[in-house]
């Protein structure tokens, strides 16, 4: 599928969503990227507005929307757990009605359509590292349900639109990312740790922070997704995307101290409800069939982060919600 393009990125005034419309525009493609800017910054994609091949549209997945794309990112829905539980039901909207609208909206203009799935699938997982093959531990009761359960759906109808209706479909599975345009308060550990770290605050660490994560550079990311999306005809996935280093909460919290020179001390508290404490992605299949694996180092990429923190003002952030 080469040559120039028109391409729909839904969410893609997000954090990853900004930066995939970056590249998107950058080579020269007609990007049409939609919104609700719910829990995203209008402020992430001003910079592209005068871009003569970009165009933003204020809308909610959760309603059609009526374009003529030859392809189509799908990355509309919170992924914070405080923005998904602040609403869980519009969280499980986003997620399968945002699912069927793209899905329909592929079938009608015959479209390549990705799916930017993520790691919470897995749950709280009983196999580490977790392959694709592995099914997932996953509550779906629990208060991390409505996001874990709602992409979980949203694969479904990717593969049975695939199955009944040949749509041109692809599933990425996303695990922890972070990096430039992060929301300040998205809850995340990354922004939290970066953002108390230079309020010279102490920085809090759920649980007694042994329970691991794998970070993978915003940059490192969109390389994967592209090649997903512009990949082998045969490949459907879903395929893992994400890092394969492994940090427990204390050491990042440790490194974000370090790399600020900040005199924060730790602060602990309870672990949240169905937290998960391992999650590590083996991207084996991602290296095989795409020639993919992310390169920025964690230490890197952090200094890179930290630095955009520290060139933002704080004050024209507002916290989506109240919990964060």
């Amino acid at each position: 599928m080469a040559g120039i393009k028109r391409i729909l990125v839904t969410g893609g005034a997000g954090f990853l969503g900004s930066h995939l419309c970056d590249r998107l525009v950058d080579a020269g493609h007609d990007v049409i990227c939609i919104d609700n800017f719910f829990t995203s910054q209008k402020s992430n994609v001003t910079h592209l507005l005068d871009k003569r091949n970009f165009e933003l549209i204020r809308h909610d997945v959760t309603h059609p929307v009526w374009l003529e794309v030859d392809q189509i990112y799908n990355l509309a829905c919170p992924a914070a757990p405080g923005h998904y539980q602040y609403n869980p039901i519009k969280t499980m909207k986003t997620s399968v009605l945002g699912a069927i609208n793209m899905l329909g909206a592929a079938k009608r203009c015959r479209a390549r359509v990705l799916q930017a799935s993520t790691s919470e699938v897995y749950g709280d997982p009983e196999v580490h590292p977790q392959p694709e093959s592995y099914r997932g531990a996953v509550n779906p009761i629990g208060p991390r349900a409505c996001y874990d359960e709602g992409k979980r759906a949203a694969e479904t109808l990717f593969f049975d639109y695939h199955r009944q209706n040949k749509v041109d479909i692809r599933v990425v599975r996303i695990f922890n990312t972070y990096g430039p345009r992060m929301h300040p308060f998205d809850g995340r550990v990354v922004s939290n740790f970066i953002r108390q770290a230079l309020a010279g605050e102490d920085i809090t660490i759920f649980g007694e922070g042994s329970q691991t994560r794998s970070f993978c550079y915003v940059d490192d990311l969109v390389d994967g997704i592209i090649a997903m999306m512009n990949g082998p005809d045969d490949f459907t996935g879903p395929v893992n995307l994400g890092n394969p280093e492994e940090f427990t909460i204390r050491e990042l919290a440790e490194r974000v101290i370090d790399l600020t020179g900040a005199g924060s001390k730790l602060i602990f508290q309870p672990l949240p409800e169905d937290d998960p404490k391992q999650r590590q992605p083996d991207i084996t299949l991602a290296s095989d069939r795409l020639g993919w694996k992310p390169g920025v180092e964690l230490a890197d990429g952090l200094a890179r982060t930290i630095e955009w923190f520290r060139s933002i003002n704080l004050d024209h952030y507002r916290a989506p919600t109240p919990n964060y």
